[in-house]
């Protein structure tokens, strides 16, 4: 059980676990690791390096092993990366002249000519029937002995790996740490979650779970424990549910239920009867998911336990028989008689509804008393709601400075998006400002005030983790809206795929705009060569795995944007592959190499979201001439099949347009606000070793901080966000 955890704390912290014992000669199986791992960019820290060289030479090499296979897959080099054009990204064909080298191997194929002179009478030619198209046509040894290895160069990347305590030390706070985040996991952090749940439900616990999901990840074990479950709405009650069903605890998605033990239907009805024995009112949170609700009852059987009747209430509100009207259709209520000021005397006893109400109550109100009071409601209740979502309205209020008419983007939970005008009356700007005063001042008192705070530059323009729904696992992966710097020549985008039952084309495509969003050129299987750079070529099917990839020169970019996609043409979805991935490499000049090298990718990130077209990110070209990268986790619904770059253009440039002109609450606001009379701040010069402890938020752990320091880092980025 602890091996198959072990992973987990070095994806989520970059720490090597160690155990105690036993010593001796590791040194020279230690800088071998140290050797191999810098092939994939990867080093060990000094301390590492130290510590494993005290070890048996056994247990140097055992550690090795179980690491290097969990570092490669990080930076995607667990797979092998070929390219249909073998000596990519030279040689790379223009795109007729390679269709009509595919049709002349057809006619020389001894079992395809008659049908394709019979496709070349009629004037339309199927690619896909063309016995060379999109398909290897090399092996991946092949590719390797047609290419040339890797010259090093200082811009490549060197991610440093940490000693460890023990490995149970370490599960244990990865666990603390999850369990007690302030913000909601993504998909697959919940995941893991779970896993540690699973080992951790008997030990230490954190001293409140904030995050109803991962409440209900954490009662799943607790149940499995005899534990005492942590349960105080109906709703914790029914997301449990649904993680015994191995459904959406989110709630997003409907969860079939299945079929539970005695045992659980008791637990689960005991603290259904006990929510309500202790406040009846929370009957009224049923009629919000109402539907589950009445499919849960026909697995617990409610009727058949009369000692739980408040727990018999529950599904009665649901099946229509019990009235018990929510708090939403009572605040609807009043605002349909024009009673503002009752809707937000209501709204108060509920603090967060009334945070996320504020934007249309200003709206509605008439009277410079009814904003007043708004305001002053905001005022008065802001100490008891999230620090989160206090974050998240100052964010909202301050894009709200934007003129009507603008353009309104919406995101769902799976990274789902869409965009239309906005339309909304604009909200008073004097409001405004002293709403966001209000947030402001609150977010500072719950912030610490260290005495010393060491700032890496390059984290200031990271987004705010509000949820970690707005991101991806992977490596280098930044939060939704973050900028970072792009530093190189060379940008080379590659995806992975590898179908499940079906046969799936994913196609990776570039989509180069200028200024005003207006389309400049494109790179993809339909354009393979453009002044920019080139495309590998396409690849139809994965049963063994496929890559493509796209190389660009930034210097020759024409326009400003660089939108680089994954469009499913045909079969399985992205979460329904067996895998699939995304990244870039950045490479110095000259420098070059194979199609993927694994030292020089700066992001990797899982491709697993709802829609047909992904948008992981965008490269903005700056007025000082430079390129950022600016985060975007994006999936559109698409068509079923057939998509691609010329025929979604339009759609991504609008999205576009109100992804890059909305401002995002970064790591930069966050160190304004700590940085008081009492806190001294220092910009980190990425060398320079502090002389005593600090708090150091940053992109990645330096290799020496005076003992006793706080590092906030990518990995644990969401530790800034106050609870």
């Amino acid at each position: 059980m602890i091996d198959r955890l072990e992973p987990l704390v070095i994806r989520h912290t970059f720490r090597v676990p160690l155990p105690s014992g036993p010593v001796g000669e590791g040194a020279i199986a230690a800088r071998q690791f140290d050797a191999v791992l810098l092939s994939v960019g990867f080093k060990l820290s000094a301390d590492l390096l130290e510590r494993l060289s005290g070890l048996s030479e056994e247990t140097v090499v055992g550690i090795a092993g179980r690491t290097l296979p969990i570092v490669r897959e990080l930076v995607g080099d667990h797979v092998q990366h070929n390219a249909y054009f073998i000596d990519f990204p030279v040689n790379v064909p223009a795109t007729e002249d390679f269709w009509m080298a595919c049709v002349a191997d057809a006619l020389r194929d001894e079992k395809t000519p008659a049908a394709t002179l019979k496709q070349l009478r009629t004037g339309v030619v199927n690619l896909l029937s063309l016995p060379t198209y999109g398909r290897y046509q090399h092996t991946y040894a092949e590719l390797l002995a047609a290419q040339d290895e890797l010259i090093a160069a200082a811009g490549d990347r060197i991610t440093v790996l940490h000693a460890g305590g023990d490995l149970a030390g370490e599960l244990t706070a990865l666990y603390l740490a999850l369990a007690g985040s302030t913000t909601p996991l993504a998909e697959e952090h919940r995941q893991d979650l779970w896993a540690l749940a699973e080992r951790c439900a008997d030990g230490p616990q954190p001293e409140v779970i904030p995050v109803r999901e991962n409440r209900a990840l954490v009662n799943q074990a607790r149940l499995t424990a005899g534990s005492e479950l942590l349960v105080d709405t109906v709703t914790d009650v029914l997301r449990l549910a649904c993680a015994l069903s191995d459904g959406d605890v989110t709630l997003a998605e409907p969860t079939r239920f299945r079929s539970l033990s005695r045992p659980v239907r008791r637990a689960l009805l005991a603290a259904l009867d006990s929510v309500i024995a202790a406040s009846p009112a929370k009957l009224a949170d049923v009629g919000a998911h109402r539907e589950e609700w009445k499919r849960l009852g026909e697995r617990l059987h409610p009727h058949e336990y009369p000692r739980w009747p408040q727990a018999a209430e529950v599904f009665a509100v649901a099946r229509g028989e019990l009235k018990a009207p929510s708090f939403d259709s009572r605040v609807e209520e009043l605002l349909a008689q024009s009673d503002l000021l009752g809707a937000v005397e209501l709204l108060k006893s509920a603090p967060g509804k009334l945070f996320r109400a504020l934007d249309r109550l200003l709206r509605t109100a008439l009277t410079q008393e009814e904003r007043d009071a708004v305001v002053a409601a905001a005022e008065q209740v802001a100490p008891e709601v999230s620090g989160r979502v206090v974050l998240s309205v100052r964010e909202h209020l301050h894009n709200r400075a934007r003129e009507t008419g603008e353009l309104r983007v919406f995101v769902n939970r799976r990274g789902r998006a869409w965009v239309t005008d906005d339309e909304r009356a604009t909200v008073g700007p004097v409001e405004r400002e002293r709403l966001m005063a209000v947030l402001d001042d609150e977010t500072r008192r719950r912030l610490p005030s260290p005495e010393r705070l060491l700032i890496d530059p390059d984290v200031l323009d990271v987004a705010l983790p509000l949820s970690g729904k707005a991101t991806a696992a992977g490596l280098g992966v930044l939060p939704r809206g973050s900028l970072s710097a792009v530093e190189g020549e060379l940008l080379r985008f590659f995806v992975y795929w590898k179908e499940s039952e079906r046969r799936t084309d994913f196609d990776l495509s570039a989509l180069m705009l200028n200024a005003d969003y207006s389309t400049n050129t494109w790179l993809s299987y339909t354009s393979l060569t453009e002044v920019e750079g080139e495309h590998s070529g396409d690849i139809v099917e994965a049963p063994d795995g496929a890559s493509e990839f796209i190389n660009l020169r930034l210097g020759a970019v024409r326009g400003a944007f660089v939108v680089p996609q994954v469009n499913i043409f045909a079969g399985e979805g992205f979460e329904e592959v067996e895998e699939s991935f995304f990244g870039f490499m950045l490479r110095e000049g000259e420098q070059r190499g194979r199609p993927f090298e694994p030292r020089t990718v700066r992001m990797k990130s899982e491709l697993r979201g709802a829609g047909r077209v992904a948008l992981p990110l965008v490269f903005l070209r700056g007025k000082d001439g430079r390129w950022q990268a600016k985060w975007l986790h994006l999936y559109l619904k698409g068509s079923p099949s057939a998509n691609r770059v010329e025929e979604n253009r339009v759609t991504v440039a609008n999205l576009l347009r109100g992804i890059v002109e909305r401002e995002q609450l970064t790591v930069r606001h966050l160190v304004g606000l700590m940085s008081g009379d009492a806190t001294k701040v220092t910009l980190w010069d990425g060398e320079t070793v502090p002389d005593g402890p600090v708090t150091f938020i940053g992109m990645s752990r330096p290799a020496e901080l005076p003992a006793g320091s706080l590092v906030v880092t990518l990995e644990n980025l969401r530790d800034l966000i106050p609870a």
